[in-house]
């Protein structure tokens, strides 16, 4: 993988679809959604590589296979680096513990080991702007809250591999600038980065190349304006 942080060869995934209860009786019935149908692509390191399309056409998807947490039916991902996944801000919380022990939480299943967590909690705190509030149970937050949270934990990463699934609308406007410029600083200072965004001028702004996806293929890799441009041609022959 020399000069490659990511490569994808012939990925294909399917989930099953959701059925009825008659067809649930119906053992014999096997449909399934092909969420990803041979994707084929590769990220260089240092590149940042936007992701965009309709809701459903397999971004996230793909996001989780490259970050390991679903395997393909068929093909391979490869990755050389450490990998950290912003999104779903807040995933493992639990209501009962404390806004500070939720951060301890949600720290090791992204792979921080406690005394790690210690060293950043006065950051993460801060960040938040949940001071007065971060040893209250989490089911006192507002969704908000538990956003600011989750990103202010998930943003004291420093990974060779950083992917991010739509994290950057979380909180109050002035929260939202914030988030922002944390997750810009981010990509800025992570060796390798993929997002998946519908803010197309984000992507113009911070990405080296854009991935156009529809109905879990690609439909377009290469300029952010170009891969832009075939989405909204692909849009149009929608209509």
């Amino acid at each position: 993988m020399m000069g490659q942080s990511i490569i994808v060869e012939d990925v294909s995934l399917s989930f099953p679809k959701k059925k009825s209860i008659l067809q649930m009786l119906k053992k014999s019935d096997t449909s399934s959604f092909l969420a990803l149908d041979k994707i084929n692509f590769s990220v260089k390191k240092g590149e940042v590589v936007g992701i965009i399309g309709r809701n459903g056409c397999g971004k996230s998807t793909l996001l989780r296979i490259i970050a390991g947490i679903f395997s393909p039916d068929k093909g391979t991902c490869k990755s050389a680096g450490k990998i950290s996944l912003l999104a779903g801000l807040g995933t493992g919380f639990t209501g009962h513990l404390t806004g500070r022990e939720n951060a301890f939480l949600y720290g090791s299943i992204l792979g921080h080991e406690q005394a790690v967590m210690k060293e950043l909690m006065d950051e993460i705190i801060a960040f938040s702007e949940l001071e007065s509030f971060i040893d209250e149970p989490l089911r006192t937050y507002s969704a908000g809250m538990k956003a600011r949270l989750g990103l202010a934990v998930a943003s004291a990463l420093n990974p060779e591999i950083l992917l991010i699934d739509e994290v950057l609308g979380v909180g109050d406007p002035v929260f939202k600038e914030k988030s922002k410029k944390k997750i810009l600083d981010m990509v800025s200072e992570a060796g390798t980065v993929v997002i998946v965004s519908h803010s197309f001028g984000l992507m113009t702004s911070i990405c080296d190349r854009v991935i156009h996806m529809s109905d879990g293929k690609i439909k377009f890799i290469g300029e952010p304006q170009e891969a832009i441009s075939s989405y909204y041609a692909s849009e149009e022959g929608r209509k």
